[in-house]
């Protein structure tokens, strides 16, 4: 590869993932060049390649972005040519009635990196210097790179509006489950308990902070789910997974006056089945969560506090996609990352 040419992975359409060499993206005033260094794969790219989620044919993906900056074009806002960065990868229109009202997250017509625009599983990336965020020079890049779903995480418990000394069920602990375990903590609920079929992820909710990890096939621990908290149900229910079936559960495991997140991300065409009668004698209030309005910089903050560097990491090359993917939906780490300079 030449200085003038740069390496990216660009999704065709389903299954349909390509390695390509093509002339380096350049930046216009207000832009920023980066270099990413570590890139998270996601359940949503899973998602988008599997044919899930919709995304913009020949887009480059990869939203979770730690990188290096390289080149600045017209106003810095702050940041420096070396600067560690992390990305809020999300681009919004500031005109719709949503942008208008504080509610971007909500727009009309928002794009994210990744997913209609070129994201970072590249070794060059172009994005408006605003939307990074200066990280502490000494931070693995693929500790930065999860500010994206730390981010995330934070506008899930802010929508649970979590009170210290309650109760949290979090059905779930792939990675954004883990980082909910460990927000719940700091946020002084208790008891945090996790319902996980992997025995690995069990472990992992049990080392991010949370007190018991129940396995779902196992009836002793499902009898012991409601004894935990003396039959009067959850105050904090979270879907973490993405199930209409979990959050049929959620509803039965609430008790009264309980708030339940949906946060995973489901499927097309699935479905659960609640009794309105239930949300009403409950009375339940069940909210959801998406992306991450303006709370990226809490997590760069909180990046220190979560106890992230107990995750186990895996690390893939651009050329070896197909192969994190695989470790991904296999589970053989708790997080798998992309890096893009590494040959």
């Amino acid at each position: 590869m030449t200085t003038d040419q740069m390496t990216a992975l660009r999704f065709n359409g389903i299954n349909d993932v390509t390695l390509a060499e093509e002339p380096r993206s350049l930046p216009r005033d207000g832009e920023s060049v980066i270099e990413p260094l570590a890139v998270g794969v996601c359940g949503t790219d899973a998602h988008i390649v599997a044919g899930h989620f919709e995304a913009a044919p020949g887009v480059v993906l990869g939203h979770e972005v730690c990188a290096r900056v390289v080149e600045i074009m017209g106003d810095s806002d702050g940041i420096a040519v070396g600067d560690l960065v992390t990305v809020e990868p999300h681009d919004y229109c500031t005109r719709c009635s949503y942008c208008r009202a504080g509610r971007e997250h909500l727009c009309d017509s928002k794009r994210g990196y990744g997913v209609k625009l070129d994201g970072g599983m590249a070794t060059r990336m172009v994005v408006p210097t605003r939307i990074l965020y200066r990280l502490p020079d000494d931070t693995p890049p693929w500790i930065g790179a999860l500010a994206e779903p730390v981010a995330c995480c934070i506008h899930a418990m802010d929508q649970l509006d979590a009170i210290s000394g309650e109760s949290i069920l979090i059905y779930g602990c792939g990675p954004a489950g883990a980082i909910l375990v460990s927000l719940a903590r700091l946020s002084g609920l208790t008891p945090i308990v996790v319902v996980e079929p992997s025995a690995r992820r069990r472990e992992l909710a049990l080392r991010m902070g949370a007190h018991v990890a129940l396995d779902p096939g196992d009836e002793a621990d499902m009898q012991r789910l409601e004894s935990i908290v003396e039959h009067r149900g959850y105050r904090r229910v979270v879907d973490a997974v993405g199930s209409g079936r979990i959050v049929e559960q959620s509803v039965a495991a609430a008790g009264r006056g309980a708030r339940i997140m949906v946060f995973g991300v489901s499927k097309p065409g699935d479905f659960a089945q609640i009794s309105p009668r239930d949300i009403f004698q409950k009375e339940l209030s069940i909210v959801g969560s998406v992306i991450n309005p303006y709370t990226h910089q809490r997590a760069v903050a909180m990046l220190g506090e979560l106890r992230l560097d107990r995750l186990n990491a895996a690390f893939f090359s651009l050329d070896r996609f197909s192969e994190a993917l695989e470790a991904q939906a296999a589970g053989v780490a708790d997080k798998v990352f992309i890096t893009p300079m590494s040959p």
